[in-house]
């Protein structure tokens, strides 16, 4: 992606207050440190989502307050990930907002499911909407949300209702959260005409989500 580029000229544009940007390694075992803490999917992956939440927690955030000297104010920390990463970002930040007071979710894999698709009920199942609606009120949390999907993010629709599953899937999301006394003002939905499932697009909309995240908003920061 060229994150510093993308960086750089935020910043060149003074679109942006000075961060600090970690990238977490994506290793080969990804699909098992990702997912969604409560359980795994159908098929076992995200067994290790837990584990991998707990390192952020407890050694990567407290290791970056140290050597960075990062503020402890969850307004100015995010977290975000793509596709399964995306789901992972989420799953974390909803789960501490003490740690994250914004989360972006690009081309999320929001899709991941505790059983297989049933086709009288196709939507059923998903793990990550059934945590948010298992969820008590946030009302009082003041958390931002942003969320991203390309047209072409792929050809899948369960359903049959004529939209792609990543665009389903993301919006029936955001039901969920706003059911949860979530201000409309608190949640962005980006979607990329052509956008695809790749970095290409990402990059596009990760100017998007920085400045989203980042730029005080009054009733965030009353």
């Amino acid at each position: 992606m060229n994150f510093v580029e993308v960086l750089n000229e935020l910043n060149a544009e003074r679109q942006l207050p000075p961060l600090v940007v970690v990238g977490i390694y994506a290793s080969a075992d990804r699909q098992q440190e990702y997912g969604v803490m409560r359980q795994p999917d159908y098929k076992g992956r995200g067994s290790r989502a837990q584990q991998h939440a707990d390192f952020i927690r407890t050694e990567l955030m407290p290791w970056l307050y140290q050597t960075c000297k990062l503020t402890h104010e969850s307004t100015q920390c995010a977290i975000a990930g793509f596709s399964l990463g995306g789901l992972s970002a989420f799953d974390i930040a909803w789960h501490y907002p003490e740690l994250f007071g914004h989360v972006g979710v690009f081309s999320g894999a929001l899709w991941w499911r505790w059983d297989t698709v049933d086709p009288a009920d196709p939507d059923a199942c998903r793990i990550m909407h059934d945590v948010v609606y298992q969820s008590e009120s946030r009302e009082r949390i003041n958390q931002t949300f942003w969320f991203q999907c390309g047209t072409d993010d792929e050809a899948e629709d369960r359903n049959g209702n004529g939209i792609i599953d990543a665009i389903d899937d993301t919006l029936d999301l955001i039901k969920a959260i706003k059911q949860k006394e979530v201000g409309e003002d608190l949640i962005q939905y980006l979607e990329i005409e052509g956008g695809k499932h790749d970095v290409e697009t990402w990059k596009k909309a990760m100017p998007d989500f920085l400045q989203w995240a980042f730029t005080p908003r009054s009733s965030y920061y009353s």
